[in-house]
């Protein structure tokens, strides 16, 4: 890929509106390990091309049509990008309505599927939501948050859809409910013929990157193309979702307790993930339940793990027995085969598999959900391996998907070694 002038161009051509969203963007794809550029203009000392560019138009607080016609221009500057995203701010300030009408028009002129604009505002980690087609600031709809007061870019309204509604295409909204239900409506809702730009509900990580799967998956086929509208959560994860970045291996899943809760839980790693789950006793033998373990990471699935099916009246000595069965399990496992990380739900069951790692313990780094733990082990063999934990009786349903989430993560952040450059080139006579 060259810009025309022989210069070799990346994979992903971001766009933005200002610098502090630039950076920000960048920092997603770079946690991914992508080589991520930072540039007022067409990097011109570059040695090899960066993986993702990031192009600053400074466009936020421009006149609309001055704003569209910048975008145009740095939609030139690499045509041939396999990827085009439009960054837009965290709040929907700015121009993002008429500067994604002016990127749909440009990406429809050049040979290929049909393009359609996916919509996904939300940036969870910096407590921006979307939910019933309304934005939130840590949440306060952002029409009654500090935000709308900018003097720059005042906000009206806090619903998404109206301002993107200077696009002269058909728009849809995808609720939460379908975000969250089973993967087959969310296709089709990804898919809908009667729509060109969609705009997704959006509250946690899991949702975006839920998301991102169903719109890579959606693209496969080779019959539409993707715009990607967002601050940087969901243009990075669509990217990783759709190959750019190796996957990696699974997440290796544990689930020990008998809860209800639990159950729901690993049900809802299957329906959502396509996570595979291998049935165990009472008294597994963990050198045949490793190796089937070990098989089944291999068929692709994100999650791979065992799950107790026990009777309700349970040997006392069995049920001692049993957590340090499932933990020799996981180590022989991990021994055999990569995994992304561990998920055990079970407090006996994450202790004892802690045990069988030889960890002295673990560092957590987040909490995913609250009382469901998140951070690396420490010690042992498995130094550093991402590690999430939780009680059978705590978490929400999606407890497990958004743990199975973070670890992929975790491990990519790991497992790469991500280059970001800041290099402001304004090209004074192109503004």
């Amino acid at each position: 890929m060259t810009d025309g002038t022989g210069r070799s161009g990346p994979r992903v051509l971001v766009l933005a509106d200002d610098l502090t969203g630039a950076n920000a963007t960048a920092v997603r794809f770079a946690r991914r390990g992508m080589r991520t550029l930072v540039t007022g203009g067409p990097p011109r000392t570059c040695v090899s091309a960066p993986d993702v560019l990031v192009l600053d138009l400074a466009s936020r607080h421009l006149p609309a049509a001055q704003a569209a016609r910048r975008v145009v221009a740095g939609a030139s500057v690499f045509p041939d990008a396999p990827l085009v995203t439009k960054r837009v701010d965290s709040t929907l300030r700015g121009n993002p309505g008429a500067e994604t009408a002016a990127l749909l028009h440009v990406l429809d002129a050049r040979p290929g599927p049909p393009v359609r604009a996916l919509v996904v505002p939300a940036h969870p980690e910096a407590g921006r939501t979307t939910e019933g087609g309304v934005h939130h600031v840590h949440g306060v709809p952002f029409a009654d948050s500090e935000v709308a007061r900018d003097p720059f870019c005042p906000v009206t309204s806090s619903c998404v859809v109206e301002a993107f509604d200077v696009i002269d295409r058909p728009i849809a909204h995808v609720p939460l409910d379908v975000v969250r239900g089973d993967s087959a409506g969310l296709a089709r809702a990804l898919c809908d013929p009667g729509a060109r730009v969609l705009v997704c509900d959006a509250v946690t990580e899991a949702d975006v990157e839920t998301l991102a799967l169903a719109a890579a998956a959606a693209a496969l086929g080779g019959e539409l193309r993707w715009l990607p509208v967002d601050p940087g959560p969901f243009g990075a994860a669509l990217v990783g979702a759709s190959g750019a970045v190796p996957a990696g291996p699974p997440v290796l899943g544990v689930a020990g307790s008998l809860s209800r809760l639990s159950r729901e839980q690993v049900s809802e790693t299957q329906r959502r993930l396509g996570a595979r789950w291998l049935d165990v006793g009472d008294a597994p033998d963990p050198v045949r339940v490793a190796a089937d373990l070990v098989a089944l990471a291999r068929t692709g699935a994100a999650l791979t793990g065992i799950r107790t099916r026990v009777p309700d009246r349970i040997d006392p000595v069995r049920a001692a027995r049993l957590p340090v069965l499932l933990g020799e399990v996981v180590k022989r496992a991990l021994a055999a085969a990569p995994f992304a990380g561990v998920y055990a739900t079970g407090g006996d069951i994450a202790g004892a598999v802690c045990t069988a790692l030889g960890a002295d313990g673990l560092a957590v780094e987040t909490e995913v959900q609250p009382l469901v733990v998140a951070g690396r082990l420490v010690g042992g063999p498995h130094d550093g391996l991402p590690f999430a934990a939780k009680g059978g009786l705590v978490g929400d349903t999606n407890a497990a998907v958004a743990c199975a989430l973070h670890l992929r993560m975790s491990f990519t952040v790991q497992a790469a070694s991500p280059t970001a450059v800041t290099a402001r080139e304004i090209d004074d006579g192109r503004r």
